[in-house]
């Protein structure tokens, strides 16, 4: 972006001393230095606010669709009552653009979102020096450079500081306030202050490359496009994962297609620079996806295939497979056992009922198989009464699940799930039990979400008739089934649970057997970094919470996760991701092994990384 003068020649700055804006100025005019997309959302968040918005850019055609963009947004946000027709009059009275940045010489508050390129943005900052008001504050809205760096180039570094939105600007609530060694308090308060003012959540951090939410979530963007690009699974498979697994708003390609190609790459090579990081080292296929000017829904195409250019809507394109894509048969599935008393066998056992098969759940003793199925209709009872199931379907939900306190009772089911404790001896010793119980020509599934698979089919005589159908937690509500092949998983298995995911309503995505499988290698380096985060002193865990939910719209903040999940169980499953890849990155943060090894589990123990009322 060549953002320049209305007049000829450079602008020199002009050293002196500079008056920090009060903070209790209400900042009533801003200018936005920058007409993408984030910048053209930041112009309308301000416009909407009541405030006049000075929008600048070089580039007469930026200019046009920012101005388009905001007619057509808030015309969306007046059809679903966000917004009154006189307030959009209004808002689209006060933004106003101009080609050079002179236009702003009179806004007390410039907000600059050019590319992120040291040299672009340092240039755009030296100029405004020359022209702003001495109390006028200049803020930056790197998502990964330094501002340090950017401020020293400043004539006047006091005034210039980070102010990070998230996309889109006028819906997610996350700002963060980055402030340099060189930032005067009063400017930190002021755009603080103006944050509130918009209805935003302002969190202070430090001047690291990728803040809080940025250095978290580009590590994990940059993992799933490794996934994809390694084969390990399908970018549908990978997206669906993250969104039905861990209840994102978007799945990991999905969202590196809005974000950019290009600019995820940028932001990679800053943090890998700053860092030295295999995590955010940047997955070859970004460069090579950039190279080819495939970079996401601007260009029409980067990871999915677009409609048009700025399309929202993937199109089918030759990487989607077809119907018959799969050409295995399965093989006929009327009865289901269930090995395991626990809630996740429970659970299980609840979801095939209910879907009409019918059930043996098996435990060590009839006393434990009872206890399940008490659990069963319990959950079933909760359903009844919030309205989700009719009585009559509970109750032939009941009649088809058979306690039974010995393996035998399973000679004749056509499926296996086993769902016992996450250890490989026991689960290794119960396939060679189920083994001699089972027809031949049964299905034999594990829900483990650590263990490698094809040790649990190695224990049996048929271990091509063995695979992973891991089901995540709490089972009758979370959609997503990981379904695990090893390398001798026979084609009419596979094809087998695949059918029958379908049939109770579940989404399957495919995946080797390596540890992890899709969601957890994607998700616990996040947690693990944001541990280290803390550990680091970086940020506070309640910042980082609230910057993974307000800024990446994730349902919980990492901590909150970590001690529902369990702390031992996080870091027992760390250890198992760095055993496998052999990646430093991936070793346990010490944060998180040293509470375990004080015995704080999380919820469970009534403290984790925060405390929690003990359960009578």
């Amino acid at each position: 972006m060549d953002i320049r003068t209305d007049t000829p020649g450079p602008t020199v700055p002009v050293p002196g001393p500079v008056v920090p804006v009060p903070a209790t100025l209400p900042l009533p005019t801003v200018a936005v230095v920058g007409l993408g997309t984030m910048g053209t959302g930041i112009a309308e968040l301000l416009a909407r606010s009541g405030r006049e918005v000075i929008g600048i850019d070089p580039d007469p055609a930026a200019a046009a669709r920012a101005v388009r963009a905001v007619e057509e947004s808030t015309a969306r946000a007046v059809a679903r009552g966000g917004l009154g027709a006189a307030q959009r009059l209004t808002a689209l009275a006060r933004f106003r653009t101009f080609s050079g940045l002179r236009a702003a010489a009179e806004a007390p508050l410039v907000i600059e979102v050019v590319p992120e390129e040291y040299e672009t943005k340092r240039r755009v900052l030296s100029e405004l020096d020359g022209i702003v008001g001495s109390g006028a504050i200049l803020a930056t809205g790197t998502n990964a450079l330094s501002v340090t760096r950017l401020a020293a180039g400043s004539a006047h570094p006091e005034r210039v500081l980070g102010l990070h939105f998230f996309h889109p600007a006028t819906a997610m609530r996350l700002v963060e306030v980055v402030s340099s060694v060189l930032t005067a308090p009063e400017a930190v308060a002021a755009v603080t202050a103006l944050a509130r003012a918009l209805g935003k959540e302002p969190v202070a951090v430090g001047d690291r490359p990728g803040f809080v939410a940025d250095g978290l979530l580009f590590g994990y963007l940059n993992r799933a496009a490794a996934m994809y690009e390694s084969g390990y699974a399908s970018r549908a498979d990978i997206d669906a994962a993250m969104r039905l697994g861990c209840g994102l708003p978007m799945g990991p390609l999905a969202l590196l297609d809005l974000i950019g190609i290009d600019t995820a790459r940028t932001v990679l090579d800053a943090l890998h620079a700053a860092s030295h990081d295999r995590l955010h080292a940047p997955a070859p296929v970004l460069r090579q996806l950039t190279d080819a000017g495939l970079t996401g829904r601007k260009a029409g195409r980067g990871f999915y295939t677009y409609e048009a250019p700025g399309g929202g809507t993937p199109v089918p394109d030759a990487l989607t497979p077809s119907p018959a894509a799969r050409t295995a048969p399965g093989r006929p599935v009327a009865s289901v056992g269930v090995v395991g008393s626990g809630t996740m066998a429970s659970g299980i056992a609840e979801v095939f009922a209910t879907a009409g098969y019918d059930v043996v759940l098996a435990a060590r003793t009839r006393q434990r198989a009872t206890a399940a199925a008490a659990r069963v209709a319990a959950s079933l009872d909760r359903s009844v009464a919030k309205g989700r199931l009719a009585p009559e379907a509970r109750d032939a939900a009941l009649t088809r699940i058979a306690p039974a306190g010995s393996l035998d009772a399973l000679g004749a089911v056509d499926l296996t799930v086993e769902a016992v404790a996450e250890d490989l001896a026991v689960k290794r010793g119960l396939f060679a039990a189920l083994d001699a119980v089972c027809r031949p020509g049964a299905v034999l599934a594990t829900t483990t979400s650590s263990l490698p698979v094809v040790a649990c089919a190695r224990a049996t005589g048929r271990p091509q008739d063995v695979l992973g159908m891991h089901f995540f937690n709490p089972a009758p509500a979370m959609r997503l089934v990981e379904v695990v092949r090893t390398v001798l998983t026979r084609d009419s298995a596979h094809a087998t649970v695949r059918e029958v995911c379908a049939d109770i309503g579940k989404h399957p995505v495919d995946c080797g057997d390596r540890a992890g499988f899709i969601v957890n290698a994607l998700l616990f380096p996040y947690l693990n970094s944001a541990v280290r985060m803390v550990g680091e002193h970086y940020a506070t865990m309640d910042d980082i919470d609230a910057a993974m939910r307000l800024g990446g719209g994730y349902p919980m903040g990492p901590f909150e996760l970590l001690d529902v999940v369990g702390l031992d169980v996080s870091l027992a499953i760390e250890r198992g991701l760095h055993q496998e890849f052999r990646d430093p990155s991936l070793a346990p943060a010490p944060l998180l092994e040293q509470l375990v090894a004080a015995g704080c589990l999380g919820r469970k123990s009534g403290r984790g990384f925060r405390e929690y009322a003990k359960r009578r």
